[in-house]
């Protein structure tokens, strides 16, 4: 069983009031049981990462260890829905008034189990959510207009490289940039990473980037799952590790009777 580069992943419209509050948007990453998701929807077989696909199947992703004291990622929940919920009285919710959205999601398992979970967390900080799922082919053409507040996405990366992950979905204007995230410093540090050659400096310089976007709730990634392929008469198979796309040609598949 391998991590594909896939992950389920929390979008904020940060232009939309009242999730125009960097407040409020960081109130509900440190709502987030990233654990309790791997645990419901993937029973146990996934993993927790950041934007790049984590170890070991990725090699550019950060480390369970350096990701410990970023937002939303202590292994102490209780803890941070605490600070959570503070910073939710603050803003003028609590106990006699919640707040209340609609989650926004694919109406596929993959998506809406994401969702379901979501929803469950969130009334832990004062956010009662109803699920809004989208018809297929309306999905994608609702995000890229932006039209939604809160919802849920799986985002399929096609190889485990940083121009891909960072040029696709959070640089200033990405085509897939759902949340309309935009920050001058890290286009900056986006570039850099590019022309840098060397591999290791390449990677300093990607979890770099990784902590300035999960620390800007960028765009809270919820979990990975494990893929696993079995079938004990094919033959040749290669199941790829970093991508999703690129095993699909099966000329050289045989079944052995």
């Amino acid at each position: 069983m391998l991590i594909p580069n896939v992950s389920r992943n929390l979008l904020v419209n940060r232009n939309v009031p009242p999730f125009d509050s960097a407040e409020l948007r960081r109130a509900m990453s440190l709502a987030l049981d990233r654990q309790a998701f791997v645990d419901i929807i993937a029973d146990g077989q996934g993993t927790i990462g950041g934007v790049m696909q984590p170890p070991p199947e990725g090699i550019w992703g950060m480390p369970p260890y350096a990701m410990r004291n970023l937002p939303g990622y202590d292994p102490d929940v209780a803890s941070s829905r605490a600070q959570a919920r503070k910073m939710m009285e603050k803003l003028g919710y609590g106990p006699d008034k919640r707040l209340a959205l609609t989650v926004t999601t694919r109406n596929v398992q993959a998506y809406r189990d994401a969702a379901v979970v979501l929803i469950g967390q969130l009334k832990e900080i004062y956010i009662d959510a109803e699920l809004d799922p989208i018809d297929t082919t309306q999905w994608y053409p609702k995000l890229m207009r932006k039209d939604y507040k809160v919802a849920v996405n799986v985002t399929e990366t096609a190889v485990d490289d940083p121009d891909v992950a960072f040029y696709e979905n959070y640089v200033c204007g990405a085509a897939r940039n759902y949340t309309g995230y935009c920050n001058a410093e890290v286009d900056k540090l986006v570039d850099k990473q590019s022309a840098e050659p060397d591999p290791q400096k390449r990677k300093k310089i990607v979890w770099e980037i990784e902590r300035k976007l999960i620390e800007d709730d960028a765009r809270p990634i919820l979990f990975y799952t494990r893929a696993a392929n079995c079938h004990p008469r094919l033959k040749g198979l290669v199941t790829q590790v970093n991508s999703i796309y690129n095993g699909q040609r099966f000329e050289d598949l045989w079944l052995d009777k």
